[in-house]
């Protein structure tokens, strides 16, 4: 039987000899296709955590209890030893003072100088704003044509919830974090956009629509994602866990990370690890990171390559 990380690898055997090479916006360069799918079974707790390397699953776990929060500072990410989005505001940090203060030190003074974090700590309106907190409009009495923010945003998770629990057979249950109107004042426009679910009987599948995928560093953290938020969300609403699809939209691997291809790739898949729920919290927004429990997973050795900002 096929590893179910085989597919993982052939696409980015694919991309690395056949993908068009191009020069992206970090000026790094990538090679590229456009349109991928890959599916993973939940069934028996099984996880599609990546063997052939590494991956700190903990790390992608607090990501997405921080979305979860609305939280757009980085400044709790930084308190549990998370680094993933640092590198943005340091980048804008450095860019407008001219200071080339190390990474260290920046995320020192984000923890130690709530001024300081508030001013560069923050990423703008960026996924968990948008996932619990979509801005709503109103319209301004006596001044056509003119809106202004009207109180608490949309919670597109809390409908969510609400949805695959009273109507499971809507086509409406997804959630995205692509806002329009807000993506100039995003330090990233969301890659991993638009989730949408389906109820097949008792069980919940999970899909994933990613408009760009950095594959070589990038899947790792977005398919444990998908895999996390459709587990939580199916234990919500009492439903077993079914299938996870992940489709990719611009799919690349940079052109300096090389030797993080060429080892992968090198390497044989191996293993099935299992992903546990230890709790059931009362709503899906009080999971903490005690209740995850990632079981047999023996990966090989991680493999570090620069991440393009």
């Amino acid at each position: 039987m096929t590893h179910y990380e085989q597919q993982y690898l052939d696409l980015m055997h694919r991309i690395w000899t056949q993908g068009h090479e191009r020069i992206d916006r970090t000026g790094v360069g990538t090679r590229s296709i456009l349109g991928a799918t890959m599916r993973f079974s939940l069934a028996d707790d099984a996880v599609p955590l990546l063997t052939t390397k590494r991956v700190y699953w903990k790390v992608a776990a607090r990501e997405m209890l921080w979305f979860l929060t609305g939280e757009t500072n980085i400044r709790p990410l930084v308190e549990q030893g998370v680094h993933i989005w640092t590198d943005w505001p340091l980048d804008r940090y450095r860019r407008e003072t001219g200071e080339n203060i190390a990474m260290s030190d920046f995320e020192a003074r984000i923890m130690s100088e709530p001024g300081f974090a508030e001013r560069w700590g923050d990423l703008g309106p960026v996924y968990g704003r948008q996932w619990v907190d979509w801005p709503r409009y109103e319209a301004v009495e006596g001044q056509e044509g003119l809106f202004r923010r009207s109180g608490r945003g949309h919670n597109q998770i809390a409908d969510l919830v609400r949805g695959i629990r009273e109507t499971p057979g809507s086509r409406r249950l997804l959630f995205t974090g692509w806002n329009v109107d807000e993506l100039a004042g995003m330090a990233l426009p969301p890659c991993h956009m638009t989730y949408q679910f389906h109820v097949a009987g008792n069980r919940l599948n999970g899909l994933l629509f990613q408009r760009s995928c950095d594959l070589g560093l990038g899947f790792a953290f977005n398919i444990f994602g998908l895999t996390l938020i459709t587990r939580m969300l199916a234990q919500q609403c009492d439903l077993e866990p079914g299938e996870i699809v992940w489709n990719g939209g611009d799919v690349h691997l940079y052109l300096n990370h090389a030797e993080l291809v060429e080892t992968q790739l090198s390497r044989k898949p191996e293993g099935a690890p299992r992903f546990r729920l230890l709790r059931r919290p009362p709503t899906i927004f009080d999971y903490r990171i005690e209740d995850f429990a990632v079981e047999d997973y023996a990966p090989q050795a991680a493999i570090s390559a620069p991440v393009a900002v």
